[in-house]
């Protein structure tokens, strides 16, 4: 039988081990590196989808950021400019959601790229759309770091994981192929 004191000092090791794997994934620093590519969900707009006859260039009949997603953005922005690597471009998907992420995040650097919109009520088109994303992707030859804002569709179907709202996804590029190196909210 195996004493307590082996029991609290595997659950101490757990514990730190937890401890810093929540401080890596929080802080994102160390995955952040020049080339690296950070796909962030747009931040919170409450809701699921759009209407069912939504305008793409008319925001009043989208999903849009609350205070929170505005907020939201704000600090990815501070976040963003504390790092030692500068932001070489930041490309958008054409939802409102997403252009306003970028706009409060990162003001005057936004360049729409449809490739990054939402499929969600066209999951038949993923396929295509997820490929020309990655073709985009993976012709960026930046020395600093390429922000997309997208959506949870997209880099699920980029990435394999689900974010949350106003989630960034960190991908770092070797031999040629992306592959998640982190993740953080702000």
């Amino acid at each position: 039988m195996t004493s307590p004191q082996f029991w609290l000092r595997i659950t101490s090791l757990l514990l730190a081990w937890c401890a810093a794997s929540l401080a890596s994934a929080v802080d994102g620093n160390a995955e952040i590196r020049a080339g690296s590519m950070v796909l962030i969900r747009h931040a919170l707009a409450p809701g699921v989808g759009d209407p069912e006859h939504f305008t793409l260039n008319d925001c009043s009949t989208q999903r849009n950021l609350s205070a929170e997603g505005r907020a939201q953005a704000v600090r990815l922005g501070q976040f963003f400019r504390k790092l030692p690597v500068p932001v070489d471009a930041v490309w958008s998907s054409q939802w409102c959601r997403a252009r306003d992420t970028a706009d409060l995040a990162f003001p005057g650097l936004r360049v729409d790229k449809p490739a990054f919109n939402s499929f969600f009520g066209e999951p038949d088109s993923a396929p295509a759309q997820t490929q020309a994303a990655k073709a985009l992707m993976n012709a960026w030859a930046g020395k600093g770091v390429l922000v997309v804002v997208t959506h949870q569709v997209n880099i699920t179907a980029i990435a394999g994981v689900v974010p949350a709202s106003g989630e960034a996804v960190v991908l770092g590029r070797r031999d040629g192929v992306w592959s998640v190196t982190g993740r953080f909210s702000p």
